[in-house]
């Protein structure tokens, strides 16, 4: 059984304790009186849509072809060929190919893939392409430029990462601070306290989850202040947060940014909002 005071790379998962999910063991009148804690975004996709994250069709797949694909008229198949790409071994081709699918295909979920694909790849490249794509018009791709910036080198990036805390979307703002706290341990107290006040509360449980690895009477400061937060999971994730022992969070918490953590309930495990 997992110890519940232990860090792990993300705050742990109300629906995994059900009896601490918003609105246990209350009776609501109406629709208006349930709290909703999460935006989920509601959309249409297909059902090809829906398995593009699937690369078994095409592990055995020449690069050759995967490249050929990745600038086909078949967006199902590009965001599919750009997946495959990243796990084959890297090479210039391979790289050229992913920052051009990274930096101009019309599809944000292509361009987004592709830039996961680079960052796994490595290389100067790589790395302008992601800063590059800090500024990309879609949120989703933003939020995963600064995840390839953190796997690249969250040292060398530290300046382009810094900038995403003022990014419009909660994902961008949410992975930079996670990025700069893995960086800069307490150091990055200033920032968390900052993010407290942050208008997403995905950002604000982040910052209270983070502020658990500082020892500080600011940071307990204003982990008191989040206790009384307006969001219900903002609020458990501050409690729990001054339960835990500050230098034990700080040492478990580390590596570079992965799936487990940037999702929540609603998103998939490649940092986009899905097609419900």
């Amino acid at each position: 059984m997992r110890d519940e005071e232990e860090a792990t790379d993300g705050p742990p998962d109300p629906q995994l304790h059900p009896e601490r999910s918003p609105g246990f063991g209350e009776n609501p009148v109406g629709l208006e009186d349930i709290e909703v804690d999460r935006d989920v975004t509601i959309g249409e996709a297909s059902l090809a849509e829906l398995a593009a994250s699937d690369t078994e069709p095409v592990e055995d797949d020449e690069v050759a072809d995967l490249i050929e694909t990745l600038a086909g008229d078949d967006v199902v198949e590009r965001r599919r060929a750009a997946l495959a790409l990243a796990e084959r071994d890297s090479d210039e081709t391979i790289v050229r190919a992913l920052s051009a699918a990274a930096t101009t295909d019309e599809d944000a979920d292509v361009r987004q893939f592709a830039v996961e694909a680079l960052a796994k790849h490595g290389g100067l490249l790589a790395a302008e392409t992601a800063r590059a794509l800090t500024d990309d018009p879609d949120p989703w791709v933003r939020a995963e430029a600064v995840v390839a910036l953190d796997r690249l080198d969250r040292e060398a990036h530290e300046d382009a990462i810094e900038r995403a805390l003022d990014d419009d979307h909660h994902a961008a703002r949410r992975n930079a601070l996670v990025s700069l706290f893995k960086r800069r341990g307490e150091g990055a107290l200033s920032v968390l306290v900052d993010a407290a006040d942050d208008p997403s509360e995905r950002v604000r449980e982040w910052a209270a989850h983070l502020l658990g690895g500082i020892e500080d009477e600011k940071a307990d400061q204003t982990l008191a202040e989040l206790a009384d937060d307006e969001r219900s999971i903002v609020r458990e994730t501050a409690v729990r947060a001054r339960e835990v022992d500050s230098g034990s969070f700080r040492r478990q918490f580390a590596g570079v940014l992965d799936e487990s953590d940037r999702t929540l309930p609603g998103e998939d495990d490649l940092n986009r909002t899905p097609d419900l």
